[in-house]
């Protein structure tokens, strides 16, 4: 690339910054929660943290069916539980 005129690096640049920018929109964003099944038949939440929450569908169903407890717990201990 060193043999190119000036103009012709500018383009160059340009269309790498589209590139990387239609790049960027394709792969999930940043914070956005979404779901796969693992490979052991597992389900995965990403987008919490660094790592995914993964369950199965029995241990999922345990957890969503105490969810108004689990509410419940949430507000009752407000004060001292951290928020990230």
């Amino acid at each position: 690339m060193s043999n190119q005129d000036p103009k012709a690096m500018a383009e160059e640049l340009e269309r790498l910054k589209a590139e990387n920018e239609q790049l960027k929109a394709k792969r999930k964003g940043a914070g956005e929660i979404y779901f796969k099944v693992s490979a052991k038949g597992a389900l995965s939440v990403y987008g919490l943290g660094r790592f995914p929450v993964t369950l199965y569908k029995e241990q999922w169903e345990r957890l969503l069916a105490k969810l108004d407890e689990l509410k419940a717990f949430i507000k009752d201990n407000e004060s001292t539980l951290r928020t990230r």
